[in-house]
């Protein structure tokens, strides 16, 4: 399993000692998943909050008109699930799929809480990642309601340079809530005014 990504990114909020990996190890499922494979599918219950070991995937509910709205890309170091669906286990409102192979460090909903009890520091982790989680989520919010489309982009792109590349523009569209065609001629502007 490879593990180190995760305890490379978990030693920036907490610090674990040789037993606390070692019972953390025995507790996580390592997955690899092909692109285009679901981790998660609208309607059904998520089991597990997901790390990012390499890949990249999306998160989108489709609509009653069969439209996708993509609401987040997860790649390496960042995490993905539906977590209203995994704190609640109740149905997924999200689908989320991979747009790359991807391999993933899973914590199942049935040992997280056995985990927080073995070893308490994980539960601080975990609110701290649901805390920034959160903070982003409103902050996406209000620049959605707040910024042009244009500066969603750019916000988009110097935000999230490692992203743009790896995934298509009309997915690039989606998540910023506008089509491909204006996306397009964002960019044509941009490359105009440079």
């Amino acid at each position: 399993m490879k593990i180190q990504p995760l305890l490379d990114y978990m030693s920036k909020y907490i610090s674990l000692t040789d037993h606390e990996v070692t019972l953390l190890k025995s507790k996580l499922v390592y997955r690899k998943y092909l692109k285009g494979q679901f981790i998660l599918q609208q309607g059904d219950v998520c089991k597990y909050a997901c790390f990012v070991v390499s890949g990249c995937t999306k998160t989108f509910h489709v609509d009653e008109q069969g439209l996708e709205h993509i609401i987040m890309f997860s790649i390496e170091d960042w995490w993905t699930s539906d977590m209203g669906s995994f704190i609640t286990q109740t149905p997924a409102d999200f689908n989320v799929q991979c747009l790359e192979n991807t391999e993933l460090i899973m914590f199942s909903y049935d040992t997280i809480e056995e985990l927080y009890r073995q070893i308490p520091k994980l539960e601080r982790f975990f609110r701290q990642i649901i805390e920034r989680a959160f903070v982003a989520s409103q902050k996406r919010i209000i620049r959605s309601f707040s910024l042009s489309a244009k500066e969603r982009f750019l916000y988009f792109r110097n935000q999230y340079p490692k992203i743009e590349q790896r995934i298509p523009q009309y997915m690039i569209a989606s998540y910023l809530g506008i089509t491909k065609e204006f996306l397009s001629k964002i960019k044509s502007q941009l490359i105009i005014e440079q």
